[in-house]
C-alpha cells in the first residue's frame, strides 16, 4: 500500500480534525472552554451580601470568578434548601457568568453540630442542595459555640453524626468540609473516625496561622485527599500585607498538586472599603494565583 492510499491512524484523524476546526469558521464551536486551575472567590458574609443572590452581582464587579455561598440561616430556615431560592441562584450564577463555588453552614457556629439535633437535617439537607446547583462542597463550621478545641464529647457527637450522613454524601460525590480551630492532626484523627472520603478539611490559612500551627507543613502534610478547599484569609489587614506568606502557600500547593478554588474572606482594612479592598486583594493572588498557571 502506498502512502496516498493506506489508511490513516487515528492520531492522525484527531490531528486533521483539530486543524479544521481551527480554520474553520466554526471554530468557537470546537474550542474547549477555557479551564482555570486556579479559581478565586469570597464567601457571601464578607462581600455584605449573605444569603441573596445580589452576592452574585458584587463578586462580578469585583472580578471574581464565584461566590461561596450560605445555605441561609435559622430565621429564613436554610432557605437554600427550596428550589425555588436555588433558582434564583442559578440564574444569578448565569446573568453575571459568576460561578456558584460551594456551599456554607455558618449557622453551626451559633447552633452548634455537636449539639443541637436540627444540625443534622441541615447537613443532610445540604447534600441534596450541592446536587441541585451541581456544587460539590458544603463548609462545615466549627467556630465560637461549635468549637471542638478540648472538647471530645463534642467531637465524639460529630463524629457520629457525620459517619451517619457520609454514605449520602459519598453516593452524591460531594464533600462535606471541616472548617475549625483544630490542627491538622486532629482533623486527620476525625477523619480517620469517619472513615469517609465525603469527609475532609476547608482549610484556612488565615485561622491556623493564628493558632500557631506550621500551616505550610499543614498544607503539605493534609495533601490533596484530605484539603478540598481553602479560604485566603487576613484579620485586618489587605492579603499580602497579615502574616499568611502566600508565595510558601502556592509552594505548598504546587507540592501537594492543588488545584482548585480559594475564597476570599476578611482581609479589609481598618478604615477600609469593601469593594476596593477586595478588588486589591484579588489583584495581589492573581499576582501568585494566575488563572492557567
Amino acid at each position: 500500500m502506498n502512502s496516498t492510499s493506506r489508511r490513516l491512524t487515528r492520531r492522525e484523524l484527531l490531528t486533521r480534525a483539530a486543524a479544521f476546526a481551527a480554520a474553520s469558521p466554526l471554530a468557537p464551536l470546537f474550542a474547549a472552554p477555557e479551564k482555570r486551575q486556579f479559581k478565586i472567590g469570597a464567601c457571601d458574609w464578607s462581600i455584605g451580601k449573605m444569603g441573596t443572590p445580589a452576592a452574585f452581582e458584587v463578586a462580578k464587579e469585583i472580578g471574581l470568578d464565584g461566590v461561596q455561598v450560605s445555605l441561609g440561616n435559622l430565621a429564613n430556615n436554610m432557605h437554600l434548601r427550596q428550589a425555588e431560592v436555588q433558582q434564583q441562584y442559578k440564574d444569578a450564577a448565569k446573568a453575571t457568568g459568576v460561578e456558584i463555588a460551594s456551599l456554607a453552614i455558618g449557622e453551626m457556629n451559633s447552633i452548634p453540630y455537636k449539639s443541637d439535633p436540627r444540625t443534622i437535617e441541615w447537613v443532610s439537607d445540604s447534600v441534596d442542595v450541592l446536587k441541585a446547583l451541581g456544587v460539590k462542597v458544603v463548609l462545615l463550621a466549627f467556630f465560637s459555640k461549635g468549637d471542638l478545641c478540648d472538647d471530645k464529647p463534642g467531637t465524639d457527637e460529630v463524629v457520629k453524626r457525620l459517619k451517619a450522613v457520609a454514605p449520602k454524601a459519598e453516593k452524591a460525590g460531594v464533600i462535606l468540609a471541616i472548617e475549625s480551630w483544630l490542627s491538622a492532626e486532629a482533623h486527620m484523627d476525625i477523619i480517620q473516625r469517619v472513615g469517609s472520603p465525603a469527609v475532609q478539611v476547608y482549610y484556612d490559612v488565615c485561622n491556623s496561622n493564628d493558632r500557631g500551627y506550621d500551616i505550610y507543613k499543614e498544607i503539605r502534610w493534609l495533601g490533596t485527599k484530605h484539603i478540598c478547599e481553602f479560604h485566603a484569609k487576613e484579620n485586618g489587614a489587605l492579603l499580602g500585607q497579615g502574616k499568611v506568606d502566600f508565595q510558601k502557600v502556592r509552594q505548598a500547593m504546587d507540592d501537594i498538586g492543588y488545584r482548585g478554588w480559594m475564597q476570599i474572606e476578611g482581609a479589609v482594612p481598618k478604615g477600609g472599603k469593601m469593594l476596593e479592598s477586595y478588588q486589591a486583594n484579588l489583584k495581589f493572588l492573581r499576582g501568585i494565583f494566575p488563572k492557567n498557571a
